[in-house]
């Protein structure tokens, strides 16, 4: 999917300045307990399903969009892992942003995985023994999804 427009307006009015956004991810698992991944065509790298929240949406209905647009996976949100800012970054266009990430995890209840829009090279599941380099802040949603009554995550100090 390409960039929503209400970002677009916005870029058109603050060129590249840092724009304040919020971010959705899923760690969204199987019933063999594999997590779903996309290799981001923006930088190459694989991620948990990531996602921008559109003016009125709930968090956990932008979520399953998301997972849906993005990976042609249907799923279900369970809990919230972790709420967090992510420190600024920028687009290769320049565009600088900073995300409030919420991560949920997800249950995985039908579709078959694979690439359902430009924003990703390659859709896969992953068994939690073989997965390929992630973040740190991936790494400890997925562990923190893990866990069915872990409360969220989120810095204290």
């Amino acid at each position: 999917m390409a960039t929503p427009k209400f970002i677009l307006e916005l870029r058109e009015k603050i060129g590249h300045d840092l724009l304040f956004l919020s971010g959705i991810t899923g760690v969204v698992l199987d019933n063999d307990q594999r997590v779903l991944l996309v290799r981001r065509a923006d930088d190459g790298h694989w991620s948990l399903v990531p996602g921008i929240l559109e003016p009125g949406e709930q968090p956990a209905v932008a979520l399953l969009r998301e997972i849906q647009e993005e990976t042609a996976v249907k799923a279900v949100v369970e809990r919230l892992v972790s709420v967090e800012t992510l420190p600024p970054s920028s687009y290769p266009n320049g565009d600088q942003v900073q995300y409030l990430d919420l991560t949920f995890r997800c249950r995985y209840v039908s579709g078959e995985a694979r690439v359902n829009d430009d924003e990703s090279l390659e859709v896969a599941w992953f068994p939690l023994d073989s997965l390929p380099t992630l973040t740190a802040r991936e790494q400890a949603s997925i562990i923190n999804a893990l866990f069915p009554d872990q409360l969220p995550r989120f810095i204290r100090d």
